[in-house]
């Protein structure tokens, strides 16, 4: 399998309970031999983030670091009724949205509203990938949320840190054979990242990367093995 050249979902001190900086991630990720990473820090609604104002100063932040290209993202929570917790003033500075439901700010309302609320998140234009969707604690209706992310643009993704938590990422492993295979049939690009909260998690893909292999997939699905095909499909070329 090719390998993965950027890492697009991580967490600095900034989203308040990961523990490191940009430039430390960077370093991590030079270390790793990625050539891109996405700093996509957590939204209003999960405890101890930046204030959304933190999104409006991103232009300071050198696009290269340590010779790392750097993105600017947000990993925005899917709020039930499927809203999303960031305003779209501050959405429109980022060069790409990561949508995700997280239960400290979401109420499991059922496979069908669930699926519907992030559905509905998909068609902001800047939600270009749709963070863990793997937890029966807030099932979803994958064939619903395959093709819906066909139409939307949208990547799903394949979280490598979700895969590392079998006791709180209820039936994980067994979601994501359900959607990497339909992602397969319908031709929907996925995702593989890391989730890092630490400089020491950047990079790490070696759990999703197994099961990608296991289930036989078309590496031309996998965005971020050319990082050309992924800037065109976030739209930052």
């Amino acid at each position: 399998m090719k390998r993965l050249l950027a890492d697009m979902h991580m967490h600095t001190l900034a989203s308040g309970h990961a523990y490191g900086t940009i430039r430390e991630m960077a370093a991590a990720a030079k270390e790793k031999g990625l050539h891109l990473i996405g700093i996509s820090e957590h939204a209003p609604g999960i405890p101890g983030t930046v204030n959304p104002f933190y999104y409006s100063n991103l232009e300071i932040i050198p696009r290269t670091i340590h010779g790392i290209e750097v993105l600017h993202g947000c990993e925005i929570n899917v709020l039930n009724g499927g809203g999303l917790s960031l305003k779209q003033e501050y959405i429109d500075f980022l060069d790409y949205a990561i949508a995700g439901i997280h239960r400290p700010c979401y109420e499991n309302e059922g496979r069908d509203n669930n699926t519907a609320n992030i559905i509905k998140c998909m068609k902001n234009p800047k939600v270009r990938f749709i963070s863990h969707p793997d937890d029966d604690n807030t099932p979803l209706d994958y064939e619903r949320l395959v093709q819906a992310a066909k139409k939307c643009h949208v990547a799903l993704e394949v979280n490598n840190s979700s895969l590392s938590k079998k006791g709180y990422r209820l039936n994980c492993y067994k979601n994501y054979e359900i959607m990497i295979n339909l992602c397969q049939q319908y031709q929907v690009p996925i995702i593989v990242n890391s989730d890092a909260h630490d400089p020491g998690w950047v990079g790490k893909f070696e759990l999703a990367l197994e099961l990608l292999d296991k289930l036989n997939v078309n590496e031309d699905i996998i965005l971020n093995n050319n990082i050309k095909k992924l800037k065109e499909y976030i739209g930052v070329l």
